[in-house]
């Protein structure tokens, strides 16, 4: 089994602040600190469009230029959001048992540890309803718990599901490291708020 965090991506032929890769639409993109610079900037591109949308008065006005305009949401608004999850595949059949649906996040990550050590169950987004449920000392996975009979489910060890976690956590944090050292490079008068925000939108932020 392999877990990863993969943000959901979508074509951007016409963007053009920054250099970005090819993909197509509703596809995902997988983080770690293996990508290539304009990986990178696809997936910073990605996680500011997620915000791209009129903060409230409080956030004050938005800079009128096209750079600025773009990162705004992402550099002020409280609750920053990023598409995609920790999707969970076996890596010898290529069945996907934990798939990111609408509406989840990146930025939720943590509701692993909540199926683990708190409530012991999570879902994540909608079509496919994606479930993780703590039964003693495994975690049963379904990939669609309201999809027909048939949906692929497994059941694995608690202390293997935590390892898988851990994995995981620790490729968001090479991502961090890589997108804050691209950040330097591509927006240099922006890279310390930029790389503070994509902290808070993986929800790997220090504690304050």
């Amino acid at each position: 089994m392999v877990m990863q965090p993969v943000l959901e991506i979508f074509a951007a032929d016409d963007f053009a602040l920054w250099p970005v890769g090819g993909h197509d639409s509703f596809g995902y993109l997988v983080l770690n600190g293996k990508l290539t610079p304009a990986e990178v900037g696809t997936a910073v591109m990605r996680i500011a469009d997620c915000n791209d949308f009129e903060p409230g008065e409080e956030h004050g006005p938005c800079p009128a230029d096209p750079l600025g305009t773009f990162l705004h949401g992402l550099l002020t608004m409280p609750d920053l959001f990023a598409a995609g999850g920790f999707r969970l595949t076996d890596t010898t059949t290529g069945t996907v048992f934990v798939e990111p649906g609408c509406c989840n996040g990146l930025e939720t990550w943590r509701d692993w540890l909540d199926v683990l050590d708190g409530t012991g169950y999570a879902r994540f987004g909608h079509d496919p309803f994606s479930t993780a449920e703590r039964v003693g000392d495994t975690v049963r996975l379904t990939r669609d718990a309201h999809g027909a009979d048939g949906s692929p489910v497994a059941e694995l060890p608690a202390d293997e599901v935590r390892r898988l976690v851990a994995t995981a956590q620790q490729d968001l944090q090479d991502f961090l490291g890589r997108a804050g050292a691209w950040a330097e490079q591509h927006l240099p008068a922006h890279a310390a708020p930029v790389t503070a925000a994509l902290a808070r939108a993986l929800d790997l932020a220090p504690s304050p």
